[in-house]
């Protein structure tokens, strides 16, 4: 079969075959239609697992019967293969979210619960810190110390950062407020953008020229970026001490008197 070996390794991954059954899907293609034993000498495949290889690619969806005698497959089209592979994936992701929804309810996650929060040696919520790597790992983290303020969140970003994000934003925020907890925003770039976010976002915001981003949460817990969202990797700094957390609300405060 006049097919790459590189093509074959790509085609192999991409659609998650074994060897035999992408050398055999792409001689179906290349040929139409064609017998078992065509099949074996296009593809290379040994003529006693071709049969078993047609087989699991028809159940797999890749290779049809043609009617009629003698009996000869047909390739399926590969775009028909990767809507279908793509539906599957997203069949597959509703599960997983659904199941894992209800994980919450079950016995064996309020035992994870109880082992993090009582545990043989409990760690002290004031001692904790740590160094996040990753967008989704921040992402989270940030999500999660955010919905657990009580009073107070303070906001400190480039005003692009914030424009991309909008519309999540000023959800975030009108479900702080909702629930009674101020929200004030420190953002660094053109002023005219940060004016118009400020009449958007609804928040008391002031425009900066320092250029770093950081949430405070209630004065007690701090997630500092490392890098700009321009890079490929989030890196970020968790601080949960009330000390610190004070003192660096104390100088955003002074930014924003002055």
């Amino acid at each position: 079969m006049l097919v790459k070996q590189e093509l074959i390794g790509k085609i192999k991954d991409y659609f998650d075959l074994n060897i035999y059954e992408t050398k055999v899907w792409l001689a179906l293609l290349g040929k139409g239609s064609a017998s078992a034993g065509e099949i074996a000498t296009i593809s290379g495949v040994p003529r006693s697992r071709t049969y078993d290889v047609l087989e699991s690619l028809e159940k797999k969806g890749f290779a049809l019967v043609k009617l009629g005698k003698p009996v000869k497959y047909l390739g399926v089209k590969p775009k028909i293969i990767l809507e279908k592979l793509k539906n599957n994936v997203r069949n597959e992701a509703d599960e997983k979210v659904k199941s894992l929804g209800g994980l919450k309810e079950t016995n064996e996650f309020r035992q994870l619960e109880e082992l993090y929060n009582v545990g043989i040696n409990p760690v002290k919520r004031e001692d904790l810190s740590a160094s996040i790597k990753g967008r989704t790992t921040v992402s989270n983290h940030l999500r999660e110390i955010i919905n657990s303020a009580t009073e107070e969140v303070i906001v400190c970003s480039p005003a692009e950062e914030i424009l991309l994000k909008e519309k999540l934003f000023k959800e975030t925020f009108d479900e702080l407020k909702e629930r009674g907890i101020k929200v004030k925003a420190a953002l660094s770039g053109d002023c005219e953008v940060v004016n118009s976010l400020k009449k958007t976002l609804g928040i008391d915001v002031k425009c900066i020229n320092i250029s770093a981003k950081f949430f405070i949460v209630d004065r007690s817990e701090v997630l500092f970026y490392l890098n700009p969202e321009t890079t490929k990797e989030d890196q970020a700094i968790w601080i949960n001490s009330e000390f610190f957390s004070q003192g660096f609300a104390g100088l955003f405060d002074i930014v924003m008197k002055d």
